[in-house]
């Protein structure tokens, strides 16, 4: 056996004593409010506080480069190049009249001065793209004390330096190991919580079994990332034997939603950790998963999700239509499959603040570890959500304009840009028909069509 001298007798019980104090802290503090989903208010004090601090930080910054003559934010775009909503037809008239005393009406054939037309919209493009800019993180307003979000970060001033490495002192050594512990407390009891629910036989008291393990374990998995969450209008939340669908920002916009209610889940099964979780999952409760060889096959996915919403006992399907992560300043192309199937929509709406931390997943540049390390090493992530009223698709409505229909009532209540653009053109080049119906609009302006064009 080996004997303890006095001295390390004393660091053992010092650090069992620690730990009784943490576990008892979580627990309190932590875990049983996320059980219950109450809050003893802490994330919104803290919030405040952090506001206060940016307030000063960025203060005391603007004057240490004014003084110093340094440019402290990065040039944006938008404000250079001034764009006229104007059809391709006016724009194109525009040119000919300055050019000439000839109008459109009088000579419907080409002119070498409409090439000017297509320059000034590819220049403009290349300058100021409204598609690929949606992929990368915004530059802040203001500084929030990490170097991520300010390109220009420079020596300014003793205190605001010794602040920035206090913040990442707090960051790095104290929150990052209790978001880890969080995260693995959260994943764990959803894992064994699931499974244990899953051998119950099916009834009602497996369903409130199920629903409350996943409430829980979705608050701590919340805490794990500091998140202050504002729902809005929560009378308008989902129901079963319908279909939720969100913009997307992030992987977490799962657990935002699914920390304020029941969802049954549509992806992809995986393997390692993540697959899991699915197989946890699925046991306690009626979740989607495709194998990788069905998701390609269209009319099978949409005869499991048709299947789905038609049993009204089952909950509703969570579904991101847009198919990948924008960065949260705009909504992109609803795919259409989910609108087809002539179930009652539930629009749901999220903004984050990037104040805190910025939440979108650039994974063309991040993988998934490394995102989820920037996320809990950020100050928090704060956002507001909103339930829109249930939308149903109209007689006289196909498919994609009910989907447009249902982007453009999420875009207003986000705040959002609302775009037409794929948001696959993050990965793919432009399809050859949206060249197409450019060629089209100019070729019946050639001919003689003189019909106005709205989209140019």
């Amino acid at each position: 056996m080996f004997l303890l001298l006095p001295f390390d007798s004393l660091i053992v019980n010092l650090l069992g004593i620690s730990l009784t104090v943490l576990f008892t802290l979580l627990l309190v503090f932590i875990i049983v409010p996320a059980i219950f989903g109450v809050s003893f208010g802490i994330r919104k004090l803290y919030m405040k506080t952090l506001l206060k601090i940016f307030a000063w930080a960025t203060l005391r910054m603007e004057r240490g480069a004014k003084e110093k003559n340094h440019q402290l934010y990065k040039p944006y775009t938008n404000g250079i190049i001034a764009k006229d909503s104007t059809s391709l037809e006016e724009e194109i008239k525009e040119i000919r009249r300055s050019g000439s005393s000839k109008a459109l009406d009088n000579t419907p054939e080409f002119e070498l001065s409409d090439i000017f037309y297509f320059c000034r919209k590819g220049m403009e493009t290349i300058m100021d793209d409204e598609v690929t800019k949606r992929f990368s993180a915004e530059e802040l307003e203001s500084w929030n004390l990490l170097s991520r979000t300010n390109y220009n970060f420079q020596y300014i001033s003793l205190r605001l330096t010794v602040l920035w490495g206090l913040g990442v002192l707090i960051r790095y050594c104290f929150l990052l190991p209790l978001r880890i512990a969080l995260a693995f407390t959260g994943i764990s009891l959803l894992v064994v919580g699931t499974t244990v629910v899953g051998y119950l036989p099916n009834g009602r008291f497996k369903e409130f079994l199920s629903k409350h393990v996943h409430l829980m374990c979705y608050r701590i998995c919340v805490r794990a990332l500091t998140a202050i969450i504002t729902y809005h209008d929560r009378k308008n939340r989902p129901k079963n034997g319908g279909i939720c669908v969100a913009n997307h920002t992030s992987p977490i916009d799962v657990i935002i939603l699914a920390s304020d209610g029941y969802y049954a889940m549509v992806g992809q099964v995986h393997g390692g950790l993540m697959g899991v979780i699915q197989r946890a999952m699925v046991k306690s409760c009626p979740h989607v998963w495709f194998e990788r060889s069905e998701v390609k096959d269209r009319h099978l996915v949409a005869k499991r999700l048709t299947d789905h919403v038609q049993d009204k006992s089952k909950l509703p399907i969570l579904i991101f239509p847009e198919g990948t992560c924008i960065n949260n300043t705009s909504v992109m192309m609803f795919k259409k499959g989910s609108f087809e199937i002539g179930a009652t929509v539930y629009p749901v709406a999220i903004k984050y603040d990037p104040q805190f931390g910025d939440a979108f997943w650039n994974s063309s540049k991040y993988g998934m570890v490394t995102y989820l390390l920037r996320m809990m090493t950020s100050w928090a992530i704060v956002c507001s959500v909103w339930y829109l009223p249930p939308m149903t698709r109209e007689k006289d409505e196909d498919a994609v304009q009910f989907a447009n229909r249902v982007k453009s009532a999420i875009a207003r209540q986000g705040g959002l840009v609302d775009l037409l653009w794929d948001g696959g053109l993050k990965r793919e080049k432009v399809k050859d028909t949206f060249k197409e119906e450019q060629q089209k609009l100019y070729s019946k302006m050639i001919v003689g069509n003189h019909e106005d064009r709205s989209r140019s």
